[in-house]
């Protein structure tokens, strides 16, 4: 990507996020943002197609930062499908963690759930084909065709898993969030092992936590 077109796709990111944040509403119209932040709507749209699209961008963003984070580990590529699961979600909540107030008002502020998944589509496109990629490994691990599982179809459920990490963090008010991290470790354990046809240990440690801790899913 040409540096001038990365250097306005980065300083949209910033000025849309700060905008939000401190008048607590999305900006109008696409001609009103470019005016306040001083770029020709053509460079806008350039980059973007609508400020919707700004913000389901920024989600993917904070994704492929994780990605990135993560694929720079030592050993990374050794690791196996679980232990990089693991990985990417400690760090991809760690991103979330540095632009927390944003992540809130996101996901939040409108109370209109519809909205608000609609925010994370672009997310769940990148984050499905992560996923695709670590069942498809995992698969490739299996010795019976009977034992291996749908990609597309676990993909999925990695989403809904994301989704309800997501609704956890944001609810979570322990210090440090480390209730989320015990959430993580404990979804993921009982997700691998339904992946490897042994979830009941898993499944009822899970269920003790999330009872311990009073969470609806709701």
């Amino acid at each position: 990507m040409p540096k001038k077109k990365l250097l306005i796709k980065d300083k949209i990111f910033e000025t849309y996020s700060d905008q939000v944040l401190e008048y607590e509403k999305e900006p109008k119209s696409v001609f009103m943002f470019c005016k306040k932040i001083g770029i020709d709507e053509s460079d806008f749209y350039k980059n973007f197609s609508s400020l919707e699209h700004v913000k389901e961008a920024i989600f993917v963003k904070f994704f492929d930062n994780a990605y990135h984070l993560i694929s720079k580990e030592k050993n990374y590529g050794k690791q196996s499908p679980k232990e990089k699961l693991l990985l990417f979600y400690y760090t991809f909540f760690e991103v979330l963690f540095l632009n927390r107030s944003y992540v809130l008002f996101a996901l939040t502020a409108s109370g209109n759930k519809m909205e608000q998944l609609m925010s994370l589509k672009s997310l769940r496109t990148s984050f499905k084909k992560f996923a695709f990629g670590l069942i498809e490994e995992g698969n490739m691990q299996k010795n019976s065709q009977f034992t291996k599982h749908p990609e597309s179809l676990f993909s999925e459920g990695a989403w809904i898993q994301l989704l309800f990490l997501f609704k956890f963090w944001i609810e979570d008010k322990s210090p440090g969030f480390e209730k989320t991290d015990i959430a993580i470790e404990k979804s993921v354990q009982t997700v691998f092992e339904l992946f490897d046809n042994t979830p009941f240990d898993s499944i009822i440690d899970f269920g003790k936590f999330l009872w311990k801790e009073n969470f609806k899913m709701t």
